[in-house]
């Protein structure tokens, strides 16, 4: 339909007329409006942290431990000077601390409820790798408790509120952010995958719990850097979970065990070994009839995922490898000479720390430095080698290429450039294929731990 050119020109009109009486109604709008609904904003968010607040802090319990000494007379309970902070994860009395918080000794703790009732509590078990314990209290009545909420979905970025018993004031609240995930190589436990928060955390907080704006415990707060302000540390809930529910099941804490020493990818064994730096994990060792050998992992192997995760670094390797059961099958993808592999392990349980080399990280252009001789029975009993077959440094130069990577006098070296030696021409042949200026990669064995090195040739 087409209407007649008056009629546009009275549309055009009546609608500039509306928008115009629309700004002018706009720009006189009070300011002091605008404030208030900016303040009642801040305010529903404020009554919103507030309520919050309330409802958790009564799950959070002050914890004094206590100790047996031992008296002419019998035994005397002393109260450990120092306290520290737990969260109550069921209203039956279950209550999750630091390990720490408590001591490696200590089978008991004085708790203080949010009503000031004290009562004795019990320690179900600890995990000193995790630094987690759990404790038991009886009581005649439910308690309050928080529940745990799901670590792994956290950005960084989120609203936290931390709380706990800094310095013995009790249930003291803090907000902040979550600053970052998946913090390791702390050296603060074995198993190291921290929630990093600048929500304040202090002396007295380690025990205590770190919620989300639904109140779900997140995490275990656990550490401070000293000197530093708004740098704190908390296990992330999803471990301490597992952790509660093998505790409360067995009173200790059953992990997988792969049977492979490990290291990381540097910059040189990522070009030697074709692949990328940081992807994958570089096995330089499987122990015999341990379930990796069992499974056909080799050594110069590269872990890529478990379970379908990424592996990037060796803490992240040991981590994934406990979580799975002992007997449970677990699927590892591996790089091995360029091709990926999939192979599926039987886990065992461990019974002690898997390896992981450390290997000096500076290098210098010069001759490789060494030595060797043919390995003589002699000289593995002397060098306590476990392995009979390879070449035997007998003599490294001091400031050689060799020195510098570490190379010791008593080393074994089993393999050159993913060749096995098992003579002094063997060795000397896998060098003159050596191109000079190129790089050559070594497995190493020092007593009964492997690693690899690379090594750069003058050009």
């Amino acid at each position: 339909m087409k209407f007649p050119q008056s009629q546009i020109n009275t549309c055009s009109v009546l609608c500039l007329f509306l928008l115009l009486t629309t700004s002018i109604t706009f720009a006189e709008v009070d300011s002091s409006e605008s404030e208030m609904r900016g303040l009642r904003m801040l305010e529903d968010i404020q009554n919103s942290i507030a309520a919050l607040a309330e409802r958790v802090t009564p799950t959070v319990v002050n914890i004094s431990p206590v100790r047996k000494t031992g008296m002419s007379r019998g035994l005397s309970t002393t109260r450990v000077p120092g306290t520290g902070s737990g969260v109550i994860i069921s209203d039956d009395g279950f209550i999750v601390t630091n390990n720490h918080v408590l001591g490696d000794d200590t089978m008991e703790a004085e708790i203080r409820l949010s009503d000031k009732t004290k009562v004795f509590a019990n320690v179900v078990g600890r995990d000193k790798d995790t630094d987690i314990a759990l404790l038991k209290v009886d009581m005649d009545r439910k308690l309050s408790n928080a529940v745990f909420g799901d670590s792994s979905t956290l950005k960084v970025g989120q609203w936290v509120l931390a709380v706990g018993n800094p310095l013995g004031l009790d249930r003291t609240v803090t907000l902040g952010v979550l600053s970052g995930i998946g913090r390791e190589r702390l050296n603060l436990s074995k198993y190291e995958n921290f929630l990093q928060t600048d929500a304040a955390i202090n002396p007295g907080n380690s025990g205590g719990p770190l919620f989300n704006l639904r109140g779900e415990v997140i995490g275990i707060n656990t550490a401070i850097i000293h000197m530093a302000q708004g740098i704190g540390f908390s296990i992330p809930s999803d471990m301490v979970a597992r952790i509660v529910k093998q505790l409360q099941a067995h009173g200790r804490v059953v992990r997988g065990w792969l049977g492979v020493g490990i290291q990381p990818i540097t910059t040189e064994l990522a070009k030697k070994l074709h692949a990328t730096k940081g992807q994958g994990v570089l096995v330089n060792e499987v122990f015999e009839d341990e379930p990796a050998h069992r499974a056909g992992i080799l050594p110069g192997d590269i872990i890529t995922t478990i379970e379908g995760t990424p592996v990037h670094t060796p803490n992240q390797l040991s981590r994934l490898v406990a979580q799975v059961g002992p007997g449970e099958t677990a699927t590892v993808q591996i790089i091995r000479d360029g091709t990926p592999t999939t192979i599926i392990v039987a886990m065992g349980e461990r019974q002690k720390t898997p390896v992981a080399a450390s290997l000096p990280q500076h290098k210098r252009d010069v001759t490789l430095g060494i030595d060797v001789q043919t390995l003589t029975a002699a000289l593995a009993d002397k060098f306590e080698l476990e392995e009979q077959a390879g070449i035997l440094v007998s003599r490294v130069e001091r400031g050689s290429l060799a020195h510098v990577e570490g190379l010791q006098e008593g080393d074994l070296i089993t393999e050159v450039n993913r060749k096995p030696v098992r003579s002094v021409g063997q060795f000397s042949d896998a060098l003159e294929r050596v191109i000079p200026g190129d790089t050559i990669l070594l497995r190493v064995l020092r007593k009964t731990r492997a690693f690899f090195v690379v090594l750069k040739t003058l050009p």
